[in-house]
């Protein structure tokens, strides 16, 4: 497995004490988590090591700049953190196991590193490289995907389309041995560290979604260019760009899975992007409530701790139960992946859900803290700002229930 699970202290990552994370699971109630084997709790211990030495003290300066430094990306290669899926041929992980995944899109939420893109390029592209991409695909790009020294991106929104892909306009016409690529995505994480860009085109304009194909843009492509850096609400240090294609001409051999099926293969790949999504989510509810919890038992107000007032209490206790009940839908759901079974629908009910929920806990958490929940120096504050995208990317809330609604044939 490489070092997916390996000792956690190799590399120097000597495992923090008394960070006050509210890992691992199950942090309040006592619930017993089942999901994980030892083999996961070393690696999160790993994770944990790794962005407390490497991650949490930059971050600050990385929010300040609107990026991450590029060496992070490298370093979480060396230390196994990239690719853990990816055949160990091409230097991943080779464990086909998304609780790996999970375990660091936790580990990242739990620290507050939200400017950390791994989440999209391990859950997100690399399904996308290993099971599309030609034996000389995954030979030209999978070892850098693993190692950080390629970093990954995938544009699919435009001005005038987010999420009706069918109605994207960059085109890709092909000319010869290659494709000539015009015009603009939008909102694309990763999308200014990037070296390698899964692009959804048209290739066929007149078919709509059976018209749509994938083509991987390598950096330094004539014609490829990166435009300003998006100012957000929150994600700060994460960096989201627009992406510009004029007359930009890439091999067909760069061209992703088969041409005019660009769009089953994005619906075949989606689950898995909403389930990461709903980790995440989950995960921050979890993180949340137990700061949260905290601050009630210590903050004083009439001549007593503010959780003593049942109101407090009993709203406390309603987020734990739904936080709870989260956990164990989105347990089941990463269970149903490894086992090949993760249906659309279901990989909608988890996203939906849990996003919302995340939403709701952190503008209750805010409201708990006072006057200090509304600064940034507090870290609820940031992760409400930071989550408020969650119901939007990777399909909209209503979108989800649209696809729900479908399935009851309605």
């Amino acid at each position: 497995m490489g070092s997916t699970g390996s000792d956690p202290e190799q590399n120097g990552w000597a495992v923090p004490q008394g960070l006050g994370w509210p890992f691992p699971r199950g942090r309040l109630t006592g619930m017993e988590q089942h999901l994980y084997q030892p083999v996961h709790d070393e690696f999160r211990a790993l994770c944990r090591a790794f962005l407390a030495r490497e991650a949490v003290p930059q971050h600050e300066r990385w929010e300040a700049d609107g990026i991450v430094d590029r060496e992070v990306w490298r370093r979480a290669g060396a230390a196994g953190l990239l690719g853990m899926d990816v055949p160990e041929e091409y230097g991943g992980g080779g464990q086909r196991d998304f609780r790996f995944n999970a375990v660091l899109v936790e580990e990242i939420v739990a620290a507050g590193c939200s400017g950390l893109g791994f989440g999209l390029h391990n859950d997100v592209v690399a399904p996308y490289l290993t099971e599309l991409g030609t034996r000389e695909q995954r030979r030209r790009w999978l070892p850098g995907f693993c190692s950080g020294d390629l970093v990954t991106a995938i544009a699919m929104s435009e001005p005038g389309a987010g999420s009706d892909l069918a109605g994207i306009r960059t085109t890709a016409v092909r000319d010869g041995d290659g494709y000539v690529l015009n015009g603009q995505k939008t909102f694309v994480t990763n999308g200014e560290l990037a070296d390698l860009v899964v692009v959804v085109v048209k290739t066929a304009t007149d078919r709509g979604a059976h018209g749509v194909s994938l083509i991987v843009v390598e950096r330094d492509t004539p014609g490829f260019t990166r435009g300003r850096r998006l100012a957000k609400v929150g994600l700060k240090a994460n960096d989201t760009a627009e992406l510009f294609f004029d007359d930009c001409r890439v091999p067909v051999e760069n061209l992703l899975g088969t041409e005019n099926k660009g769009f089953y293969h994005l619906m075949g790949n989606l689950p898995r992007e909403r389930l990461s999504i709903a980790v995440a989510a989950v995960a921050a509810a979890e993180r949340l409530l137990a700061i949260t919890v905290e601050y009630a038992r210590s903050r004083e107000a009439f001549g007593r701790p503010i959780g003593a007032f049942q109101h407090n209490r009993f709203l406390l206790a309603e987020l734990d139960t739904e936080i709870t009940i989260a956990r164990t839908f989105l347990n089941h759901c990463v269970a149903e992946i490894n086992a090949g079974r993760l249906s659309a629908v279901d990989a909608a009910k988890v996203k939906w859900w849990t996003t919302e929920l995340q939403n709701r806990v952190a503008d209750r958490c805010v409201q708990l803290h006072g006057g200090y929940g509304y600064m940034l120096e507090y870290p609820v504050a940031r992760a409400w700002l930071d989550g408020r995208v969650q119901t939007i990317y990777g399909g909209t809330t209503e979108i989800m229930k649209e696809i729900i609604g479908r399935e009851l044939g309605l």
